[in-house]
């Protein structure tokens, strides 16, 4: 384990993807009536998706099943960008607030892809986990 990470909770990465989705919350109180058990249910589900798989992951016995839950929370990011997209061109929101989005989403996916190749680096290595 690195030296200050005591919890999922002092990772970046998650402290990350929490404000991604409360930001997704935020957004999709603007949606209208009409789409509130919709798309805007299916946007806030893949949004927790994302910190509650890190949380998960780091809780996890081994590394593999660690780096199965980053996948996971990986693949719930890219689906949350998909939503974002089919959102913003039906016209749901406004266009500064999907580009801010877009913009933490690309930063926790670049996190999530570090902390997975530093985890299946430090495997290989024979290293404990970060």
């Amino acid at each position: 384990m690195t030296s200050g990470i005591r919890s999922y909770r002092d990772l970046i990465v998650w402290q990350k993807s929490v404000e991604l989705s409360v930001a997704c919350y935020t957004l999709t109180r603007r949606f209208p009536a009409s789409e509130r058990y919709g798309p805007a249910s299916q946007v806030q589900r893949t949004a927790v998706s994302i910190p509650a798989n890190i949380a998960e992951g780091y809780g996890k016995s081994g590394p593999s099943q660690y780096l199965s839950h980053l996948s996971h929370a990986r693949g719930s990011l890219r689906e949350l960008e998909t939503l974002l997209i089919i959102a913003s061109r039906v016209g749901h929101g406004l266009a500064e607030s999907y580009r801010i989005l877009a913009c933490q989403a690309d930063e926790v996916g670049r996190m999530l892809y570090s902390l997975s190749t530093k985890i299946a680096a430090s495997t290989a290595r024979g290293v404990p986990e970060a």
